[in-house]
């Protein structure tokens, strides 16, 4: 059977003198008598012959060599393989071996130059709700002041930290935490191994969940105003931590002045047909104003207006920019609902507004990173490069609840088998380069979703094998604030209770695997930068590998009961000392003794 390898990392690609060197390795009884390069240079493909080289592919390895000038061509290198016998053909992409030429989109990618920022692959993020994480020392009675929430129509409701969070007043209920509870928990998150932070919102706003923007230049003094974000973004340079911000830019909230729903300016586009502003938003024939997904607290920006372009990404001193720069000194924007945005109350020409974004932040800061939101498919913006990442919920987060929790983003029920599992994310991992799935949000869940711990239900003992998935599979992994001590949680408001400071309400074995795999990546290149190859999915188990030069992690997965699996003879599983990193499966060669719901990493 014939059998081929390869990835976009060392040992299968390396970069000398202007050109990319690449190696395609087989292995079978009837080998091809030839293989070309397919190359697309400026988009016009382009076959290279390959060479058969011997002597430095491991024993019983067929090496075939080419490589590609880049003094040419677009930065985004696609390529695959095509094998030549004398009456037929194949070719070998990232999904495999198949009988017609793949699609362009579906052939291995490489950046070079990559010109996306170069530190977002090594860190482990952290998601912080601000409210619900905790609550500083020195807060002021003035942040504790309630006020009447217009959208709600009542009073906020403000509770102690212990009390339980119910169903009442999702978006006006506040716990009190703030911008300097996060500075007093730097240590917590540092010990954690925790290198980023991605906010949700923290400008003026009247809900808890602050994506109902009342002004985008100014902190809310609720969590601590200016000054506190100042604090934040020093305290977490001096601890070597980036800090990346939400950018809520498809909507503002009906109480921001320039829509100004209440009518306490005449300058509020929302009363006056007149207003400067008026442009700025979307209206019906009837005079109506358009809202995101008919919340009418939410009035939908409209980037028509050239004006309102100007004022969010396009002027020196827009919005995006601002927050760049200093002394704020942002790492970057996550973009709320960024499929959303656009022209005429809908997403009329998104990506080039999306795009727009991107572009300001990095003529600021060219490693600024820009995260897009998107529960569908982002593929569309990332091969467009629009932005450098999304989170990433169909291609990870998704898949691994389906296999885990056996639920899907409707929590409808859905039974899928490992096969099936990494079918979904190796297919999605395909229209990708390399560089952008190291960059990738890899997510368990979120602010907007239910907690997985809930998510499992009785199958809970399966959560560790998530934590670890989420730390060795290719992306940038994310922690939402309490999962890492077991905090739970059904959909919102529920999935954002506040953090249990209390040690007796942690789940410490919980904490101590989240330690352990940030301490482990932190240690792997491969984990880091490497290239990922599946070599078993079956049934129940998972098993894959990461690759960068010659080392190797091995991740086995099993959420069923104890059992034995064969792995097929590979190169990419050489002989020689595998150490157990984390588990109880044993390994002897390529038999693996996997104990009931497990996982296990050995690296070599």
């Amino acid at each position: 059977m014939l059998q081929a390898w390869h990835l976009a990392v060392p040992p299968f690609i390396r970069i000398h003198h202007q050109r990319l060197h690449i190696s395609l390795w087989l292995s079978g009884d009837a080998l091809p008598e030839r293989v070309m390069l397919r190359y697309e240079n400026d988009n016009e493909e382009t076959p290279i012959a390959m060479r058969r080289h011997e002597g430095s592919a491991p024993a019983g390895v067929v090496e075939w060599r080419g490589a590609i000038d880049l003094q040419s061509g677009q930065p985004r290198r696609r390529y695959s393989f095509k094998l030549l016998w004398a009456d037929r053909q194949r070719w070998f992409t990232p999904q495999g071996l198949r009988d017609y030429p793949p699609a362009r989109l579906e052939q291995f990618a490489i950046d070079a130059p990559d010109e996306g920022p170069q530190w977002v692959q090594d860190q482990v993020f952290y998601q912080i709700f601000p409210d619900r994480f905790a609550r500083s020392a020195s807060r002021s009675a003035q942040q504790d002041e309630v006020y009447y929430h217009h959208a709600a129509g009542h009073d906020i409701i403000r509770r102690d930290w212990a009390e339980p969070l119910t169903a009442q007043a999702g978006g006006s209920t506040f716990y009190g935490g703030d911008l300097n509870g996060i500075c007093e928990k730097l240590p917590y998150l540092k010990a954690l191994g925790v290198t980023a932070l991605y906010l949700n919102p923290v400008f003026t706003a009247p809900s808890v969940h602050k994506y109902d923007t009342e002004d985008y230049r100014s902190v809310d003094p609720r969590f601590g105003g200016d000054e506190a974000l100042l604090r934040l973004r020093r305290e977490t340079r001096e601890q070597g931590m980036r800090l990346v911000l939400d950018g809520v830019f498809n909507h503002s909230g009906d109480s921001h002045p320039w829509f100004d729903r209440a009518g306490a300016s005449p300058q509020g586009a929302s009363q006056n047909p007149a207003s400067p502003y008026r442009d700025w938003f979307s209206f019906s024939p009837q005079g109506e104003p358009l809202s995101w997904l008919g919340h009418a607290h939410l009035p939908k920006l409209d980037y028509r207006s050239p004006s309102l372009v100007e004022e969010i990404y396009g002027g020196e001193s827009s919005i995006v920019r601002h927050w760049l720069r200093e002394p704020w000194g942002m790492d970057g924007w996550r973009l709320d609902v960024a499929h959303m945005l656009g022209e005429g109350g809908g997403a009329g020409n998104n990506l080039r507004h999306v795009a727009g974004i991107t572009q300001a932040a990095k003529a600021v800061n060219p490693e600024a990173y820009v995260v897009g939101e998107h529960f569908g498919d982002a593929r569309q913006w990332l091969q467009a490069d629009a932005e450098d990442a999304a989170m990433n919920y169909r291609g990870f987060t998704f898949p691994v609840w389906g296999f885990l929790a056996n639920t899907d983003i409707s929590y409808d029920p859905q039974q899928i088998d490992a096969r099936t599992c990494i079918e979904w994310m190796e297919n999605y991992r395909a229209g990708l380069s390399h560089q952008q799935q190291l960059r990738m949000f890899n997510q368990l869940d979120s602010h907007d979703t239910a907690r997985f711990k809930s998510l499992l239900g009785k199958d809970v003992a399966r959560l560790p094998l998530a934590v670890v998935w989420l730390f060795c599979w290719p992306g940038v992994p994310c922690i939402y604030y309490g999962d890492e001590v077991g905090l739970d949680g059904n959909n919102d408001p529920f999935c954002r209770k506040p953090f249990p400071w209390d040690e007796a309400q942690q789940d410490s074995d919980l904490l101590a695997l989240y330690q352990r795999m940030a301490q482990l990546r932190r240690q792997s290149r491969a984990l880091r930068h490497g290239g990922c190859a599946v070599v078993y999915a079956r049934g129940d188990v998972v098993v894959f590998v990461r690759v960068w030069g010659d080392e190797r992690i091995l991740v086995a997965i099993n959420r069923g009961a104890a059992q034995q699996v064969t792995l097929a003879d590979a190169p990419l599983l050489p002989e020689g000392d595998w150490r157990r990193l984390l588990g109880e499966a044993s390994r002897e060669g390529m038999q693996l003794r996997l104990p009931e719901i497990s996982v296990s990493l050995w690296q070599c």
